[in-house]
């Protein structure tokens, strides 16, 4: 459950929601105004223009597909690196968070250029994400997106109505990644209008910190425990 969360995980969850409000302002100002932290809108989109597929509609109704795939490319790259379903420290999330700056840099390199696939890289980055922070002992943990977000604030004060206990640390948990998603989104705007598609490199910066801060946290919890284990071997020794 959420409650038995780590810290580190709740910390970094906010700071990708932060992210992703950033990268999906990008999208809905730039990128012929479509979310792309997220497909719902795409994918309705990508339905639309399939009805109404036309010589004219063709090369848009293939870009929002590759907007999907690109999405889903990003969840396999994650999936193929993370392949457990729970979130553990020690496993190679920093490798995941080098991966998704890198593609957001090459998304500037080539929406700088007036190149269409810098949407796909994007993308690509965002699904790793949303693939990367999944569950935890039955917990959802949602950074690319809120309306799971929405409904489970929602279900829980419905259940509050009722006088039926909630997990306050759940509540605070899910409030604080909706207000950062939110956050982001201001920012994102802000920076959108002042630097364009430059705005993408402060999340790819922020990948950057949290993937050098998870492996320093790694290898100090690694000498730790080492040091604790040597301690128990000496103190066994000793009787």
């Amino acid at each position: 459950m959420i409650s038995r969360l780590p810290r580190w995980i709740e910390y970094g969850a906010f700071l990708l929601a932060l992210m992703a409000g950033t990268i999906n302002a990008v999208g809905l100002l730039g990128f012929q105004h479509q979310s792309i932290s997220h497909l719902s809108g795409t994918v309705t989109l990508l339905g639309s223009d399939i009805l109404h597929l036309s010589p004219e509609t063709l090369s848009t109704t293939l870009h929002l597909a590759g907007v999907v795939v690109s999405f889903m490319l990003g969840a396999m790259v994650s999936g193929f690196m993370m392949p457990h379903v729970s979130l553990k420290l020690g496993r190679h999330y920093d490798a995941l968070l080098i991966i998704e700056g890198l593609l957001l840099l090459g998304a500037i390199f080539l929406l700088e250029q007036g190149s269409l696939s810098g949407h796909y890289l994007a993308s690509a980055a965002c699904g790793l994400q949303n693939a990367m922070v999944t569950r935890y002992s039955g917990a959802v943990i949602r950074t690319t997106h809120m309306t799971g977000i929405v409904t489970d604030l929602g279900i829980m004060l419905g259940a509050a109505l009722r006088n039926k206990p909630i997990d306050r640390r759940k509540l605070i948990l899910l409030s604080l990644l909706l207000l950062d998603f939110t956050a982001g989104g201001i920012v994102g705007t802000w920076l959108y209008q002042n630097y364009q598609f430059m705005t993408l490199s402060v999340p790819a910066v922020i990948c950057f910190i949290l993937a050098l801060y998870y492996r320093l946290y790694r290898i100090r919890f690694a000498r730790r425990i080492a040091l604790k284990r040597q301690k128990g071997s000496t103190s066994g020794e000793n009787k």
